[in-house]
């Protein structure tokens, strides 16, 4: 099992707002800037404790842009060139569909039923036009599967939860619900999962 040193993009002006980004393409803020270099100094630090050679690793990407502007700030933190990395669709966040844009208490006015039923099921629902957790989990899944040596990832909340029940380390009913913080290092690591802030 490859070791993933997985990190979610910074904060983003709708991360602020409480929007649903799904596959929206939005920048991060000066906040998310910066935690994207924290998080390179984070994992500095780590792989000097643990002698980890950073020239060693798979650098992979989501292809939204908040994904790898984080990317490229945590190579510049590892004295790396920003545009190292491997660039996967497959990493890309869970999609929203329609409901992209919206907070959840502004569907909850326009849309009360569906909200209604995602509560209940956050895991199998589907927003019109998007994906459910289920699914996004099958695809990290086949993604992790793909890994060929130990990793540095910059992706999303979504895909991190996805990958989290993947790997049996959340509940899928639970794995939707989980908290991914951003300016944190999530390292999976033969089947326990340490966050590094």
């Amino acid at each position: 099992m490859p070791t993933i040193y997985y990190i979610r993009h910074g904060e983003t002006d709708w991360n602020v707002e409480g929007r649903l980004q799904g596959r929206h393409d939005v920048p991060l803020n000066a906040k998310g800037r910066g935690q994207a270099i924290h998080c390179g100094g984070v994992l500095r630090d780590l792989f000097a404790r643990e002698g980890v050679i950073r020239t060693d690793l798979d650098y992979v990407t989501s292809p939204l842009g908040r994904a790898a502007e984080t990317m490229r700030l945590v190579r510049a933190g590892l004295d790396l060139p920003g545009e190292g990395a491997r660039v996967d669709p497959q990493l890309s966040e869970i999609s929203f569909g329609d409901w992209e844009g919206f907070t959840i208490a502004q569907l909850r006015s326009r849309d009360p039923q569906r909200v209604a039923m995602r509560e209940h099921d956050k895991w199998r629902f589907v927003a019109p036009g998007g994906e459910s957790y289920e699914a996004v989990a099958a695809r990290m899944g086949a993604w992790y599967r793909t890994l060929t040596k130990d990793a540095v990832v910059t992706a999303h909340g979504g895909t991190a939860r996805g990958l989290m029940a993947h790997l049996g380390l959340a509940h899928p009913a639970a794995a939707p619900l989980i908290d991914i913080a951003q300016g944190v290092v999530y390292v999976f690591a033969a089947g326990t999962l340490t966050r590094y802030a």
